[in-house]
């Protein structure tokens, strides 16, 4: 659609220029700038409106205190409650924003409008720099809240059974303390962007509500609201397609791994990334998956089927492989395909009391398994892929250095493949990674910041790395910045796998910088390689007293990895080391040990 001047405000250069614009912007930066001129037309030219300043027409404006407090551990929650201050500011409120590890729990008692953003970690725990918050509020310690008023917004992924259950445990204490719900807590899963928007339209009219001069229109909130889906021109919203450069297996000739290493171009992407940060990736189902579930459903392939709220229509076997994810069942997905199955067995599932019975069915099956033992499914295609969430990204630790690597981005990945429920089973994105992504081919991509997972700000303060098997990725990153910054501090890596010949990843790299004094010392474990299984944690427990003497000296402990097994391991082992190297009860060596994670000195990058 062409501007045309005379049915227009503008200039004819004005015009021009805005014909030439408009038709190159994607709908991410359509939105974006409708929300940006929203927002920017309901507040002053010269930015928020302070507290005793007064809007257009000479009522006062709002000036409510608002503090946002965040707990993330990848880094999901950090962004979006960065974004929410940003647009509560414009909408004239006045903004605390910290993470829940730095507030200072005796000034909540002051708050009186808090909203919370939270993701849940693991089963249902809450991200690293949310504990002490969450279990001062949960404590006999916290106050009651009677003047407050807050709202909680939840992260969370709908495939574990815990789901966002951190946010539900700060929206219920919180209520419970006597706090005000000042607008309901709204749950979101991996994709997140649209609810979150909705969640702060909702917060930001009640905050309007009642308050003086509060002129804001819905328009405008919404126009500020919709500036969260897309604050750059590529991010999850609106991912870069990156061009693969490299991409090799590192494990040797008769490893039981594979184990990729992939080089993308982020040429012409304006994307920047810092050692601690992941790459999230869009990934493909594998089409003989696809094509099982077409035989299993008896679906056309061709059938055209809208894929999108904004309705785009694309053949079925193509949607599938792109688009939705058909790989993990969860209960509310089967809260939504068991009255469609064919054999009714699949509403007990459901029942009371079958909960033990519906995890069990869940685990390890996916949307093959649904249709061949309670199918077939009533309805059609449309109807069943209606109900099915988009493919969700997967994130991987960047294990390079954009100062060493410009324009580049590396990745270290795991194939995943093993067996279940009578069929071969393959990790979706790692093996779209290392069985279908050659050179040259393009994979949607966007980065991910991680503010809980940085190196030091000081490049001259030791730090400890223990990173067993692609838990090895961020620390190849730091190892690249640290050679290009000079870095002074000592560093000491904990690397493990099943055996030295095959599985040492990245092995000459490691050498160099022992060889060039870039990295200190260097203590690797190969479980496979004797009789006795030897973990990373016990070369650590081998040289306690060294370890508990650099922390003594002030260093920085970062573990990558595992969560389930490795990182329990790992941190139940610094605790046994501080309590024993430095004559502590496992109280005092607990307490040592969250002061180290209170000043950012003890971090985890767990999966």
């Amino acid at each position: 659609m062409q501007l045309q001047v005379n049915n227009s405000p503008f200039s004819q250069d004005q015009v021009d220029l805005l014909n030439r614009l408009l038709p190159s912007l994607n709908d991410s930066q359509k939105i974006w700038l409708s929300g940006y001129l929203a927002a920017s037309a309901a507040i002053p030219a010269s930015g928020a409106i302070g507290a005793g300043q007064q809007a257009a027409g000479g009522a006062p404006a709002a000036s409510k205190e608002v503090t946002v407090l965040f707990g993330s551990q990848s880094g999901n929650a950090q962004g979006l409650a960065k974004k929410f201050a940003k647009t509560l500011e414009a909408n004239g409120f006045q903004v605390t924003l910290s993470s829940m590890s730095d507030f200072k729990t005796n000034q909540l008692k002051k708050v009186q409008q808090l909203l919370i953003v939270v993701s849940t970690h693991g089963e249902g725990e809450p991200p690293d720099n949310a504990i002490s918050f969450h279990e001062f509020l949960h404590s006999k310690r916290a106050p009651k809240l009677e003047g407050l008023n807050y709202s909680v917004l939840s992260l969370g992924d709908s495939s574990y059974e815990l789901f966002c259950q951190t946010g539900k445990d700060f929206d219920a204490r919180l209520e419970e303390l006597g706090a005000t719900r000042l607008y309901d807590r709204v749950d979101c899963d991996v994709d997140y962007a649209e609810p979150a928007a909705e969640w702060l339209q909702g917060v930001v009219n009640r905050l309007k509500e009642g308050q003086a001069g509060a002129g804001t229109s819905a328009a405008a909130v919404s126009g500020a609201a919709a500036v969260i889906a897309s604050e750059s021109a590529y991010d999850r919203s609106n991912p870069f397609k990156a061009e693969v450069l490299t991409n090799i297996n590192l494990n040797g000739r008769g490893s039981n791994k594979e184990t990729r290493h992939l080089e993308l171009s982020l040429e012409g992407s304006g994307l920047t990334y810092q050692p601690g940060d992941s790459l999230g990736i869009y990934p493909h189902n594998d089409p003989a998956l696809v094509d099982l579930l077409l035989e299993r459903t008896k679906w056309e392939p061709q059938a055209q089927v809208t894929v999108n709220k904004q309705g785009e229509v694309r053949p079925l076997r193509e949607a599938l492989i792109e688009h939705f994810e058909i790989t993990t069942l969860t209960k509310p997905l089967l809260e939504k395909l068991a009255p469609l199955a064919a054999n009714k067995e699949a509403l007990e599932l459901l029942q009371a009391g079958n909960e033990e019975q519906l995890k069990a069915y869940i685990h390890g099956r996916d949307l093959v398994d649904f249709v061949s033992d309670y199918g077939p499914l009533q309805g059609s295609a449309q109807d069943v892929v209606s109900l099915l969430r988009k493919i969700p990204a997967r994130l991987y630790s960047i294990s390079s250095s954009q100062a060493a690597n410009p324009e580049e981005v590396h990745l270290t990945i795991g194939a995943l493949r093993y067996e279940a429920h009578g069929r071969e089973r393959s990790g979706v994105c790692s093996i779209y990674c290392a069985e279908r992504l050659q050179s040259g081919d393009a994979v949607s991509v966007f980065v991910q910041n991680n503010a809980n997972f940085k190196m030091p700000e000081d490049p001259s303060t030791p730090i400890i790395m223990v990173g067993p098997g692609t838990g090895i990725a961020p620390f190849r990153a730091f190892m690249q910045e640290r050679e290009e910054i000079g870095a002074t501090g000592e560093s000491w890596l904990f690397f493990g796998d099943q055996h030295f010949v095959t599985d040492f990843l990245y092995q000459t790299e490691w050498q160099r910088w022992i060889k060039d004094g870039v990295l200190t010392r260097m203590d690797v474990a190969f479980s496979r390689d004797t009789d006795q299984k030897v973990y990373v944690q016990h070369r650590m427990q081998q040289h306690s007293k060294e370890l508990f003497a650099w922390l003594q000296k002030g260093a920085a402990v970062y573990i990558c990895g595992d969560e389930k097994n490795m990182a329990k391991d790992v941190h139940r082992t610094l605790l046994e080391i501080i309590e024993t190297e430095g004559g502590m009860s496992r109280e005092q060596a607990e307490q040592y040990l969250a002061a180290m994670q209170q000043n950012k000195r003890y971090q985890r990058d767990v999966y």
